[in-house]
């Protein structure tokens, strides 16, 4: 088999290549956008098929350096942190916490069904973890965490292939499976925006015009934020704590935004968000590109069908649960699509499930709010307790 290494430009000019492919795709098929399915996510699972089938043939296998997706990573979030505004918290605080708990009831049913399903068919119930919560909701770093640990100290043999091949299923399939039930919702309720959010969108897209200066002035503050973000995440690190690398940009972020608005201080924030949703593409185009989906040949019968259980059951807790205990409105609906994004996903998932919706809907400002801020600061603190609880009962 030929190995056909690609450096950190290669790899993301095939990333780029592949985000241009998903908007072609995206943009010349009725049904991709009629249930708002992702263009970075249909480009890179594209490029992973490829990368899949020449593999299976033996024919070559791509090894991609992956430094700049974390780059994306990081700016996105980054992103994310500019956005969140303590005024805006006073409207959307309670969205957060009531998603907080849904969600955490959705980690323990998880994690209860994968147990479970592993005892009825005779494996280890505690690898019903790492088809549970550890890679679903946890995604891949807490999968590649949790799958050692499983494996080490508990002796599962294959639990860390299992957990990172459950989380590229998760990854490849929560872009596609979102859409379609917001579509569903928004259509058979008849519900939209409110009409203060559809007036602030069309102010916001009628400044047309580019200044230089201010997206200098953007990409110059996520520059700062990211390099001074690793100093609290190592600061966190000395006494113990792990934190996700891109929380200390996201920190940084939000208190530059606060005191910004404190002060009556002008953020380029419109530019700000652009950059944000630019990286946000690259990096799930990039993610997808570069998983090995010949990974889930790997699972067992069993472990696939464990893991189609799992996806069901996110798919009917984001549809009748999140929307009806969120307000049953357009914002609920938006909330759907991003409950199966960060569900079986994660955080850029669903944030990219919620972008195609609001492409072909508008804007649910509120849910823009809530979902980064409990998928990728909350949730990860929730599941570790949650799965502590686990392994100590299993």
């Amino acid at each position: 088999m030929l190995g056909v290494d690609l450096d950190i430009y290669q790899t993301a000019a095939m990333g780029a290549l592949a985000l241009a492919l998903g908007l072609v795709l995206v943009r010349k098929s009725k049904t991709l956008r009629r249930f708002c399915i992702p263009a970075a996510v249909v480009g890179g699972l594209v490029f992973a098929l490829v990368n899949c089938l020449l593999h299976s043939a033996d024919i070559a296998e791509f090894d991609f350096d992956e430094t700049l997706k974390n780059v994306f990573m990081m700016a996105f979030f980054c992103s994310v942190g500019f956005m969140a505004s303590f005024r805006m918290l006073k409207q959307g605080g309670k969205l957060v916490v009531v998603l907080l708990a849904l969600v955490s009831v959705l980690i323990v049913f998880q994690d209860v069904i994968g147990s479970a399903l592993c005892t009825i068919f005779g494996l280890d119930p505690k690898m019903g973890l790492a088809l549970g919560s550890i890679s679903l909701v946890g995604g891949h770093g807490t999968a590649a965490s949790y799958g050692e640990q499983l494996v080490n100290d508990f002796g599962i043999a294959n639990a860390d292939t299992v957990a990172i091949a459950a989380a590229t299923f998760g990854l490849a399939f929560s872009g596609f499976i979102g859409g379609p039930l917001a579509k569903r919702r928004v259509e058979q309720g008849g519900l939209g925006p409110d009409q203060e959010d559809i007036q602030l969108q069309k102010e916001d897209e009628s400044k047309v015009e580019v200044d230089n200066n201010r997206f200098l002035l953007a990409l110059m503050l996520m520059v700062i934020c990211i390099g001074a973000g690793t100093y609290i995440i190592s600061a966190f690190k000395e006494v113990g704590i792990t934190l996700p690398v891109y929380l200390g940009a996201m920190i940084v972020a939000l208190v530059i935004r606060n005191a910004a608005d404190h002060w009556n201080i002008d953020l380029p924030l419109r530019e700000i968000s652009a950059l944000g949703w630019i990286c946000l593409s690259m990096f799930l185009a990039m993610a997808l590109m570069v998983t090995k989906l010949w990974q889930l040949a790997d699972l067992a019968g069993k472990m696939v069908v464990i893991l189609l259980v799992q996806a069901a059951v996110v798919a009917i807790f984001a549809y009748h649960v999140i929307f009806r205990c969120t307000g049953k409105n357009y914002e609920s609906a938006a909330l759907v699509t991003a409950t199966c994004g960060f569900g079986l996903g994660a955080t850029p998932n669903a944030v990219a499930n919620m972008e195609a919706l609001f492409g072909k809907y508008g804007v649910a400002p509120k849910a823009y709010f809530a979902v980064p801020l409990v998928g990728s600061v909350f949730i990860d603190l929730v599941n570790t307790a949650i799965l502590t609880v686990f392994l100590n009962i299993l």
